[in-house]
C-alpha cells in the first residue's frame, strides 16, 4: 500500500466543479504555464461536457472508497452504470494511490436508460434512451487522465452481472437510476460483498429526510424491498443541490 494520505492537490483536482471551458486546450495551456513557473498544481481537464455529480457526491465517493482500501477490505471495485466514466475516473485515481493491485470493473449498456416502470414515478425527469453515451467516450476519458482502462462489461445488467462480477467485492457504486436496475444490481453484488465492504447507491432519496429531493423514487423502493430481510440499512447522504441540475442525495450501506 502507498502513502496513507493523498495530497491536497489531488483532492482539489478531483473535487472541483469542472467549470473549466469544455475545450481541453484551455487546461493544457494553463498546465504548460504552471509547469514553466514550477508551480506544483495542475488544472484538471474536463472529463466531458457537463457534470453528473456534485462536489459533495465526489467527496463522499472519495472517503467511502478510501475507507475500504485503507482498512484492507477484501475484493475488487465495481461500478454498475458507469456512463462516460466521470465517477470511474475518480475511483481509478483513488485506487492507483491506495491499492493499485486491485481491479476496477465497470458495467453499462451505453444505450441510456431502459424502460421505466410505475415504481419509478412521475417525478423521474428522463425517459428510455436518455443519458446514452459510448464506450469510446469512456475510454477517452481514462486516457485523458493517464489511467489504465478498467475492465469494461458492456451490456444490460441482466446479461452481464450473473457471470461478469468479480468473486469478491470491496466497494460497489450502483448508478442504475431506476427500480429494476437497482434491484438487479443489489441481487448480484450483495452476495459477493466482503464483510466491511461499502455499497454507494446513487440517487437514493428518503422523503422523510430530504422531502424535495426524491427525483428517482424507484431507487429507494428497490432498496426497501431488498433489505427487508437483511441486517443492513441504507443511510442517506446529502449530495448537494443547486436548483438547476439537482443531484439531491445518495445512500450507502456497509456489509455486516
Amino acid at each position: 500500500m502507498t502513502n496513507v494520505e493523498m495530497s491536497d492537490t489531488f483532492i482539489t483536482d478531483l473535487f472541483e466543479d469542472y467549470k473549466i471551458p469544455a475545450n481541453p486546450k484551455y487546461a493544457e495551456v494553463c498546465n504548460r504555464i504552471l509547469k514553466r513557473l514550477k508551480v506544483g498544481v495542475r488544472v484538471s481537464l474536463p472529463i466531458s461536457t457537463g457534470q453528473m455529480t456534485s462536489a459533495e457526491q465526489r467527496i463522499d465517493m472519495f472517503h467511502l472508497l478510501r475507507s475500504v482500501l485503507v482498512q484492507g477490505v477484501e475484493g475488487d471495485l465495481v461500478e454498475l452504470g458507469c456512463n462516460a466514466g466521470k465517477s470511474a475516473v475518480l475511483f481509478a485515481k483513488v485506487m492507483a494511490h491506495y491499492a493499485p493491485e486491485r481491479t476496477l470493473h465497470v458495467y453499462d449498456s451505453f444505450e441510456g436508460l431502459p424502460d421505466l416502470r410505475h415504481e419509478d414515478g412521475s417525478a423521474t425527469p428522463s425517459g428510455k434512451g436518455s443519458m446514452a453515451t459510448t464506450r469510446s467516450i469512456l475510454e477517452s476519458n481514462f486516457r485523458r487522465h493517464g489511467l489504465a482502462l478498467p475492465e469494461i462489461h458492456q451490456g444490460w445488467f441482466d446479461k452481464t452481472l450473473p457471470t461478469g462480477l468479480p468473486e469478491r467485492i470491496a466497494f460497489a457504486h450502483l448508478d442504475g437510476d431506476l427500480y429494476e436496475s437497482i434491484l438487479i444490481s443489489l441481487e448480484h453484488t450483495y452476495p459477493k460483498m466482503s464483510p466491511g465492504a461499502v455499497c454507494l447507491i446513487d440517487d437514493y432519496a428518503d422523503p422523510a429526510v430530504f422531502a424535495s429531493l426524491n427525483t428517482w423514487p424507484g431507487v429507494k423502493q428497490a432498496c426497501d424491498e431488498y433489505f427487508a430481510d437483511k441486517p443492513e440499512r441504507v443511510a442517506v447522504l446529502y449530495g448537494g443541490y443547486d436548483g438547476r441540475r439537482g443531484f439531491g442525495s445518495h445512500g450507502y450501506f456497509r456489509k455486516l
